[in-house]
């Protein structure tokens, strides 16, 4: 499969400095840090046109008690109306969008922005965890363990509401989801997974069958005739949770769990999907240099988060020159 990077190299960047749907200080800084790592420079040199739209601004939400189980659903669900709209406008202008988090309840704007602009979308979640938890089963109460459930179709009639999230409209169909890198999902969220019919890859299947492998049936799979004779190509949403991988590659996040991918794994994902030439829009999230107990933890986390960025847009590990280049003559 050739790389398609013509579609690919408008890159338009939007921090999410947004802690809410999670109780760990720190996920704020995220965007900041893969910035001042050199994001914007490298994506340069490998050729990309970037428009950096900066962060946005949070305001507080007094008085954010929970809604049954549901942890700040005020804030929560303001914030991704404001992630939302902002998503819409890069895709808009033309870019591909990248998405610097941020805990991963910023999911719900970032896939809603983008599907009100490309409308028919599929979604590739990588992630130790499946997020597929509604208000009602979640365990924590915590939003970010819940983002999934508000945009699939088929859960609509099983979320309560909440305020601050009449705005959200299910946009995404069970049959177009994705999941690598589970390893830690909560029964109830087993139950959804099953009773859906989503395709997953836990990190059971990442070992038996091969990173390359389990790239090669996602794609088989979200690219299915949906009639015959017809495949059908929907633009590509990269949702990717730092903690996907294992805790030895990116220690500092929230809720690590050992046994995950391995460094080459998670960029080979990246490499992949940009491979397709449907990569539409990226989340990197869950980066938090709070949870690192070393400088060295959170430089391997923060590099690896540039790293993954860097593989959707087609940086390749055997190297790579300009088209223009030419040998020096003695």
């Amino acid at each position: 499969m050739r790389r398609a990077l013509g579609q690919l190299r408008a890159v338009g960047l939007i921090g999410a400095p947004f802690s809410g749907g999670q109780p760990k200080d720190g996920v704020q800084l995220g965007p900041d840090l893969i910035r001042a790592a050199g994001l914007v420079h490298r994506l340069k040199e490998q050729g990309c046109e970037v428009k950096d739209y900066g962060n946005l601004t949070f305001e507080d939400v007094p008085s954010d008690e929970p809604v049954g189980k549901a942890k700040r659903p005020r804030a929560v669900g303001r914030a991704n109306q404001q992630l939302s709209d902002a998503v819409r406008r890069v895709k808009s202008d033309g870019h591909t969008c990248v998405m610097l988090g941020g805990d991963h309840s910023l999911a719900i704007g970032s896939i809603h922005g983008h599907a009100a602009y490309e409308k028919k979308l599929s979604v590739v979640w990588v992630d130790a965890h499946a997020d597929i938890n509604t208000p009602l089963t979640s365990p924590t109460g915590n939003i970010h363990g819940q983002p999934m459930s508000y945009l699939i179709h088929e859960l609509h009639t099983k979320i309560p509401v909440l305020p601050n999230f009449s705005w959200i409209k299910p946009c995404i169909a069970a049959k177009d989801i994705v999941y690598i890198g589970l390893r830690d999902v909560d029964p109830e969220e087993h139950y959804i997974l099953k009773y859906l019919g989503i395709k997953t890859f836990s990190m059971t299947e990442v070992d038996h069958l091969g990173i390359a492998k389990v790239m090669e049936q996602t794609c088989d799979h979200i690219f299915s005739k949906q009639v015959p004779l017809v495949q059908v190509k929907k633009p590509i949403h990269l949702s990717y949770d730092i903690d996907a991988l294992d805790p030895s590659v990116t220690p500092a996040t929230g809720t690590p769990v050992v046994g995950g991918l391995t460094y080459r794994e998670g960029v080979y994902i990246t490499e992949h999907i940009c491979e397709t030439g449907l990569l539409s829009a990226v989340d990197i999230v869950e980066v938090n240099p709070k949870r690192g107990r070393t400088e060295d933890e959170v430089r391997s986390t923060v590099n690896t988060a540039v790293d993954l960025v860097l593989g959707c847009f087609g940086r390749v590990r055997e190297g790579s020159h300009p088209n223009d280049y030419k040998m020096p003559e003695p």
